[in-house]
């Protein structure tokens, strides 16, 4: 009985995907409006990373990201995740993909290895083993990369606070906003600061403020602090004394924030310690106690 479910499941599966890729979905009309923002949105940004469409991964990502932008999934949060680490949607989708099937395939996998060794399970397990496996692999690119770009924001926002620094000083050496902000992200290196000053470049050719660049680029990465910094210099553009005070305030506030998560991370990293621990104070004291322990059962 379970093989004949298992069996009209497959069956219906390759009945709709022959029948999906004959007849191909049309796009609707909010899909399209999205589309059309998003490519009138990239006029103004720096070019992305480029994407391979040569070989399976890179013809499978292009396919998959079509798919999703036909169906209107924006994935903001994916992609301002892809962005501050300077990768590309199709190269995480197609990603995704394969190890999802990599995972479909371990059940199989297994029925085939324990049926060699004489093994006969039900065919229950390893279809439940493949779902599983197809799952957690499928998700597990998404827990990494929500990872890496947590600790990229945090390295950006100690970034930023440094440059808001400059920033300030520059502007008490008599320089303008306009001129201050692109001339301080010249200061220094490293991949935080190039993308500020790629940022900043581009609304100069432009002819947008920096301010709105900042915006624009807190946008993208999704970071708060560039787009309330974008707000607070836009409302205090036209007095430099404010925009000082601005940036001080700012500043102070990127390093409490970073203050803070650094005790919170230390505060955890010592009471992970403190549990370890306990597994080897157990582990000493049964190592004194046992010779007393086996005096006292020789003598029961």
């Amino acid at each position: 009985m379970t093989a004949l479910a298992l069996g009209g499941a497959l069956t219906g599966l390759g009945i709709f995907l022959v029948g999906y890729g004959l007849f191909p979905p049309r796009a609707g009309l909010a899909a399209r409006v999205l589309s059309i923002d998003a490519r009138a949105a990239t006029l103004l940004q720096p070019a992305p990373p480029p994407t391979r469409t040569d070989g399976v991964r890179g013809r499978l990502g292009v396919a998959a990201a079509r798919m999703a932008a036909e169906r209107g999934w924006t994935l903001a949060s994916t992609r301002a995740d892809l962005n501050v680490l300077g990768r590309t949607l199709e190269d995480h989708l197609a990603k995704k993909t394969l190890l999802g099937v990599a995972g479909l395939l371990l059940g199989p996998a297994m029925l085939l290895l324990l049926a060699a060794l004489g093994v006969r399970l039900p065919l229950i397990i390893p279809a439940w083993l493949a779902l599983g496996g197809a799952v957690l692999l499928f998700i597990a690119p998404d827990m990494d990369l929500r990872k890496q770009a947590s600790q990229a924001r945090r390295e950006f926002r100690r970034v930023v606070a440094a440059y808001l620094d400059w920033v300030k000083s520059c502007l008490e050496g008599g320089r303008g906003a306009p001129e201050a902000l692109p001339a301080a992200a010249t200061v220094g290196g490293g991949w935080a600061l190039t993308r500020i000053r790629d940022a900043l470049r581009t609304a100069h050719l432009t002819g947008r403020p920096p301010w709105t660049a900042l915006g624009q680029l807190g946008n993208e990465l999704d970071i708060s602090e560039l787009k309330d910094l974008a707000a607070s210099l836009q409302l205090v553009a036209e007095d430099g004394a404010k925009i000082r005070d601005t940036l001080a305030t700012r500043a102070t506030s990127l390093r409490q924030r970073e203050l803070s998560e650094i005790e919170g991370i230390a505060a955890e990293r010592t009471q992970g310690m403190l549990v370890a621990q306990i597994p080897l104070a157990l582990g000493f004291l049964l190592f004194l106690l046992y010779p007393a322990i086996t005096r006292i059962l020789e003598i029961l």
